[in-house]
């Protein structure tokens, strides 16, 4: 019988985009009858302790990120944040050995977590970012994201390799240095095919503060003049599950992946951030959409602004947003018009840890840098 192996998750802490889409990893490692670990900081990690009660966790050095109250000040304001980045990079890699050592590590996968490459056992980075979206520095920041991708034996994009796909440009580019493997949309969410309309409406609300607190604000004010039913996901993860309403709407700080996968198949439309993992999962599900862009987030912008102009998904800034903008949706084609498959997780995940040599000489006390 094959021993089961040590696979470590580890998925960026910021907003909760990059931990919701490693649960379809890791229940494919599960799957498989090997073992995650799982590795983050902050909110990531707490919402996959709640999912994964009995599982191992590590915490990792914070990458510390929060936006800018005003949007245009984003990129001044990464810039300026970028040396605390970097060391917390430098600060991840240094751990990963101990880490390898005393988890007995098998293989690596990294959610956009760029300090976790190794030479020791195969590491894998999960992004759909070959090109990274600054405005003007978009070539630096691009070249940036590739210098650490190349340092992973594979590349894992969560999209289709196709023209019609959902990351447009993002997910492609010609540098035939990276092993890139296309995984189609990941989601962790099912699709039911029949449900019971509760809520005429749903906010999904996710990402960094203060950008986060500021649509809620704006949103619930908005919100006096809609007259259907509301369903109000804050998206904080706290210690406890807090569930009120006022009026027309029920409001709950955060839902666990059945309660959220419920609460959507009961909802007609959602209004949410363009964050790439929640257009995955609205795809999966096939929902209507409204999107409002973080501000000054060149990479929701673009994917939002990609949506509109394949008359796909409505969207609006958030200064300008109104909620009787809603009524636009009806003229799209929504999020369903988009065909494609999940490849198999759990096939990917054995081909690529495979190499991994059950009785291999112990790790050697050094670390690529």
């Amino acid at each position: 019988m094959q021993k089961s192996k040590n696979i470590l998750i580890a998925p960026l802490n910021w907003g909760l985009g990059h931990a919701t889409r490693c649960i379809p990893i890791i229940d494919a490692v599960l799957e498989n009858g090997d073992i995650p670990i799982i590795a983050s900081d902050g909110q990531a990690l707490h919402l996959l302790k709640k999912e994964y009660a009995t599982a191992t966790f590590i915490e990792l050095p914070s990458y510390d990120i929060e936006y800018a109250k005003e949007g245009e000040n984003l990129k001044l304001k990464m810039l300026k944040d970028s040396p605390k980045i970097w060391k917390a990079i430098r600060n991840e890699h240094k751990v990963l050995h101990e880490i390898i050592h005393e988890y007995k590590i098998d293989g690596i996968i990294s959610d956009n977590r760029l300090g976790l490459y190794s030479n020791l056992i195969p590491s894998v980075i999960i992004t759909h970012q070959l090109q990274v979206l600054s405005g003007s520095t978009t070539w630096l920041s691009t070249q940036l994201h590739l210098h650490y991708i190349k340092k992973y034996d594979y590349c894992w994009i969560p999209d289709i390799d196709e023209v019609e796909n959902l990351t447009g440009k993002l997910s492609h580019n010609d540098d035939y240095e990276i092993e890139k493997v296309y995984l189609g949309p990941l989601s962790r969410f099912k699709k039911t095919g029949s449900y019971q309309k509760k809520y005429d409406l749903m906010v999904l609300l996710s990402g960094p503060e203060p950008q986060r607190s500021i649509l809620e604000k704006k949103l619930i004010e908005e919100l006096k003049r809609y007259s259907g039913q509301v369903l109000f996901i804050s998206g904080k993860i706290e210690e406890e599950q807090k569930v009120t309403k006022k009026g027309h709407i029920t409001f709950y700080n955060y839902l666990s992946t059945s309660g959220l996968q419920k609460a959507l198949d009961r909802s007609e439309l959602i209004l949410s951030r363009s964050g790439y993992t929640t257009i995955m999962d609205l795809q999966k599900l096939g929902k209507k959409a409204f999107f409002i862009p973080t501000p000054g987030q060149f990479e929701q912008e673009y994917l939002a602004q990609l949506l509109e102009q394949k008359n796909i998904v409505p969207q609006a800034s958030q200064s300008d947003f109104k909620i009787e903008m809603l009524d636009r949706v009806d003229d799209y084609r929504g999020l369903s018009s988009i065909q494609s498959s999940m490849t198999s997780i759990s096939s990917i995940l054995k081909a690529t840890f495979s190499s991994v040599n059950e009785n291999s000489d112990p790790i050697p006390n050094s670390l690529s840098t």
